[in-house]
């Protein structure tokens, strides 16, 4: 067996990043841009308002009070995406609204809480039933006023290659004009059930049989790391089944399969593995998950990594969490795979009985300023609801016999 850091370091070293591809700008959130955006454009590229109210010179409002109002001329009206004519005078107003541009000679903005025009009048019709307005606090220069190119100057780089696209990444590049970006595409993960007792949920079940939860729970991991799952079906316990199966998936970027990969007669994976790729290792130092394989199947020039899951359904997911999320990753162009670790005490006894690295399924909380971990319930690898309550991974390391109630362990966070 190896440790499960070699295992990674291994199956990363079989993984590159993937090449760039156009895509819209929504479709790309979650993906690495491949290049850097420079900006082609100012933002704003012109001052503007960031208030409703009065455009006018500062200088003009000297002196302004509530019991001694300065009345200006109102010289005309403003909406965002219009400009307005001409240059405003001393001793003029431009009633406007939030994010027009700022008329020529206006250095500033009175909101209208500021004035005296009564609450609730309708934009288009108080300008033209009054010519006048009465300033009741001084402006200072610039006051409410957005300058040209605060947030962004032409010809600055926004996002560096590398950058994770955010939500807010991605509002960015709407406001440079950009309906596409280049980034590093999303795996496809070609992920296979095996075993003749495996059904497709939604059909009759016959006695012996279970349902595949395996391919639904992985590929909503890989869809949830930033990959394209593709199912292919399950495959029977033979050679032959099995190699047809496999060879629709060797287009994918990775090939992911669930059980047949532990020493039963009818564990047929790395079999196939053998004489259809090469094998690099099929045991981990870990629980649950120890029948781990992995190697490559050739695909004319290509090779194709290949993660060959143990078929319980926790052991499958662990498993899949600790090396499948890390590989989606580094072709992502992500760096950061890493789940974060705090230390919790545990609530109850944690037994390793032989010097395998435990991670075991717990649900972590906050309690008087110390993380605590209590366990989802009995630890069997096949009960998968204890891993669908689990927000964390309680991990025991490979020398240490067991742990008590009381004790600390690290704690991967899975949320």
């Amino acid at each position: 067996m190896i440790s499960v850091e070699e295992a990674l370091e291994r199956i990363l070293s079989h993984v590159h990043v993937l090449e760039p591809e156009e895509r819209p700008i929504l479709d790309a959130l979650g993906q690495v841009v491949a290049e850097d955006v420079v900006a082609p454009l100012d933002i704003p590229p012109h001052d503007n308002t960031a208030m409703d109210g009065y455009a006018l010179r500062a200088a003009d409002t000297r002196g302004a009070r509530e019991d001694a109002p300065v009345t200006l001329r109102v010289v005309g009206e403003l909406a965002a995406g219009y400009l307005f004519e001409g240059e405003v005078q001393p001793g003029a107003a431009v009633r406007i609204m939030t994010g027009a541009p700022m008329p020529r000679g206006t250095d500033a903005v009175v909101p209208f809480e500021e004035t005296d025009e009564p609450a609730g009048r309708a934009f288009g019709s108080f300008a033209k039933s009054r010519d006048v307005v009465g300033i009741l606090k001084a402006a200072r220069p610039g006051a409410n006023v957005r300058r040209a190119a605060e947030d962004v100057r032409r010809g600055q780089t926004i996002l560096r290659a590398g950058a994770l696209l955010h939500p807010a990444q991605v509002g960015v590049l709407a406001s440079l004009g950009q309906a596409t970006v280049r980034v590093h595409r999303r795996p496809v993960v070609a992920i296979l059930s095996t075993g003749d007792e495996v059904r497709e949920p939604g059909e009759p079940l016959r006695p012996g049989q279970i349902y595949d939860s395996n391919a639904y729970s992985i590929s909503a991991m890989v869809q949830a790391s930033g990959g394209i799952p593709r199912r292919l079906g399950i495959a029977k316990d033979t050679v032959e089944a099995l190699t047809a199966k496999l060879r629709g998936g060797l287009d994918a970027d990775l090939l992911v399969t669930s059980a047949g990969v532990s020493r039963g007669d009818y564990d047929v994976v790395k079999d196939v593995l053998a004489k259809e790729g090469e094998v690099d290792f099929w045991t981990v130092r870990m629980r649950p998950g120890k029948p781990l394989a992995f190697g490559t199947f050739s695909s004319g020039a290509r090779r194709v990594p290949h993660i060959g899951l143990p078929g319980n359904p926790v052991s499958s997911m662990v498993s899949f969490e600790l090396f499948g999320r890390p590989a989606i990753f580094k072709m992502l162009g992500r760096g950061d795979w890493q789940r974060p670790l705090v230390r919790a005490v545990v609530d109850e006894a944690i037994a390793n009985t032989d010097a395998r690295r435990v991670y075991a399924r717990a649900i972590l909380t906050q309690r008087e300023d110390r993380w605590h971990a209590a366990l989802t319930g009995p630890q069997g690898s096949g009960m998968l609801t204890s891993m669908a309550q689990a927000n964390a991974l309680a991990i025991v390391p490979e020398d240490v016999p067991g742990v008590a109630p009381g004790d600390e362990v690290d704690a991967m966070l899975l949320e």
